[in-house]
């Protein structure tokens, strides 16, 4: 059996690693870089953006994730000044319609769900504001669809998230999407056959690739990324629990 040949890419690029006789290169991703995932903005007009804006995901937009071209390059979003909205923390609602969760779960008092919980980025443009509602500033605006999030709290139809660094604020939840992502934190992460580092690899991967998340045990996930799927160490990957598990 020949050795695996490694065929080094930039840019944010896979790197393949296949068979001689049959050697590929994977399809370009790009890597997660600022200011191109997250922009800071002045405030935003209120109301500024409806259905299909940068508030509310268009009704067609799709729900699972999509690769992401090598040169989409996100546009510059134009912000209007205004003063800011109050920013104070709003009450949320009592989760006592909520089933009983187990000790040490917190449960969102809107949807019930765990929190907090990972979702990812349905639109390519989503607003970033500092309180629940279109009458507050916008801080951020995410420009990279398909990103993973937190989701920390929940208010109405407004969900605080924060990205891979941290940052972030309310966003619609018609932004956010179940579909489940992740951020390859490790530069040239190798994606193995099998979840054994002795098991041959089907790719590299550069840090800040967006990938598919499918299976996880306690320490492996995987994932799947310019047509490459493989798996990796949960510890190299943001987007997933540690003490989370997947069929």
């Amino acid at each position: 059996m020949r050795k695996s040949a490694v065929f080094p890419i930039r840019c944010g690029m896979i790197l393949a690693v296949a068979l001689a006789s049959h050697a590929a290169i994977a399809e370009g991703l790009r890597p997660l870089a600022r200011p191109a995932d997250l922009i800071a903005a002045a405030a935003a007009v209120p109301g500024d953006a409806g259905p299909g804006g940068a508030d509310e995901a268009a009704t067609s937009a799709p729900a699972a994730p999509a690769a992401i071209p090598p040169d989409a390059v996100p546009a510059v979003l134009a912000a209007v000044s205004m003063p800011a909205a109050d920013a104070a923390t709003p009450v949320e609602a009592t989760t006592s319609h909520c089933p009983p969760a187990a000790q040490g779960v917190h449960l969102g008092p809107v949807t019930c769900l765990v929190l907090p919980r990972f979702v990812s980025l349905k639109t390519d443009e989503g607003n970033v504001r500092r309180g629940p509602s279109l009458s507050h500033r916008v801080d951020w605006v995410f420009v990279r669809e398909d990103m993973p999030l937190q989701i920390t709290a929940e208010y109405g139809h407004w969900r605080r998230v924060v990205d891979r660094d941290g940052l972030g604020g309310w966003v619609h939840y018609s932004l956010l999407s179940g579909a489940r992502t992740v951020i390859v934190d490790h530069d040239l992460q190798p994606l193995y056959a099998r979840p054994d580092p002795e098991s041959s690899q089907n790719a590299l991967l550069e840090a800040g690739v967006v990938a598919r998340l499918d299976a996880c045990t306690l320490d492996w996930c995987r994932i799947s990324a310019g047509g490459y799927r493989g798996w990796a160490p949960k510890t190299a990957l943001w987007g997933i629990a540690a003490d989370e598990v997947r069929d």
